[in-house]
């Protein structure tokens, strides 16, 4: 099977998409996490480096599987692969 033009633009934006989404990640679990005791200021009255690895790395994991998720729908639909809906 040979990849139309519309398949390679799909793959191409999926894995852009994935590749940015995926230095987010690594961002804020290895690079937040290892300047953790270098950030200290208070993020609403908390420790920076606390709320961090208590709350707000959470958050961002959910926000980039939603982010993803909506990103992706909308480009099923772009290029005609989206799921049907039963």
């Amino acid at each position: 099977m040979e990849l139309t033009e519309s398949h390679r633009q799909y793959w191409r934006k999926n894995l852009n998409l994935t590749a940015i989404l995926l230095v987010i990640w690594f961002v804020v679990t290895y690079v937040v996490g290892f300047y953790a005791r270098d950030l200290n200021f208070n993020f609403f009255g908390w420790p920076f480096s606390f709320w961090m690895g208590a709350q707000g790395s959470l958050i961002v994991y959910v926000l980039i599987i939603w982010h993803y998720a909506r990103t992706m729908n909308k480009l099923d639909a772009e290029h005609g692969v989206q799921e049907s809906e039963e």
